[in-house]
């Protein structure tokens, strides 16, 4: 999932990056209201977290430009304003949610599944699907619960997005830019998202057939979750 990390602080700005990185996050870090404003007008990002006490911008100004042109985006409020009426002004624009300075990484994170679950649907962290188990907060994969330890970071990134988006077809295109941060070519020359899916079914079927997770020829893949 892409981020947006507005902090004028750069130590903090650069923790709240590396912690979400080693989460699979992709982030990019905006020391300045002017240079988020430009990102947020032509970058489309799954969060957006704003510091309300920029030095060259309003925060509540720069919230409603994200509600505007990134409708999707999941926005937090990271301020150190003990006014309550901000941040009231802040979840009335919109804002999912918002912590006080300073706050705790792993709370930070917690609150970013939070929306994530809440936004997609998902009632809880653990994913039941025939007898595997996908736990998006320990990142694992169980089957029987046995723990498979041969799936890489990359294919627990596909196999979780894809789960978000339970039955819904994503595209290599969607799955590309939102897990690696790049656009693949539509010419299907190149394997690149089929090697992975590949990979994985692979992997899993010495445990059991994955049969949740389907290809929908000529479009993409998507992952079957019976309501």
């Amino acid at each position: 999932m892409n981020v947006l990390i507005v902090e004028d602080e750069k130590a903090l700005a650069q923790e709240v990056e590396i912690f979400l990185t080693n989460y699979s996050y992709k982030c990019e870090v905006c020391y300045n209201g002017k240079s988020a404003s430009e990102k947020i007008a032509v970058n489309l990002y799954d969060f957006i977290l704003i510091d309300l006490g920029l030095p060259d911008y309003e925060g509540l100004d720069l919230l409603r430009e994200a509600k505007k042109t990134n409708i999707e985006a999941a926005c937090i409020i990271l301020t150190a304003r003990a006014e309550v009426n901000d941040r009231i002004t802040g979840l009335d624009l919109g804002a999912d949610d918002y912590l006080a300075k300073p706050f705790s990484l792993l709370e930070l994170h917690s609150r970013m599944q939070a929306i994530t679950r809440r936004k997609f649907g998902l009632k809880h962290h653990l994913v039941e699907l025939n007898d595997f188990s996908i736990n998006l907060t320990d990142r694992t994969i169980s089957y029987q619960n046995n723990i498979i330890n041969t799936i890489t970071k990359k294919e627990f990134d596909l196999i979780a997005y894809l789960i978000l988006h339970k039955n819904r077809t994503l595209t290599r295109m969607q799955l590309s830019e939102h897990i690696w941060g790049s656009i693949v070519n539509n010419d299907y020359d190149s394997n690149y998202i089929d090697a992975h899916i590949k990979n994985i079914r692979k992997k899993l079927n010495v445990y059991g057939q994955p049969d949740w997770l389907e290809t929908v020829r000529g479009l993409g893949y998507k992952i079957k979750i019976n309501a």
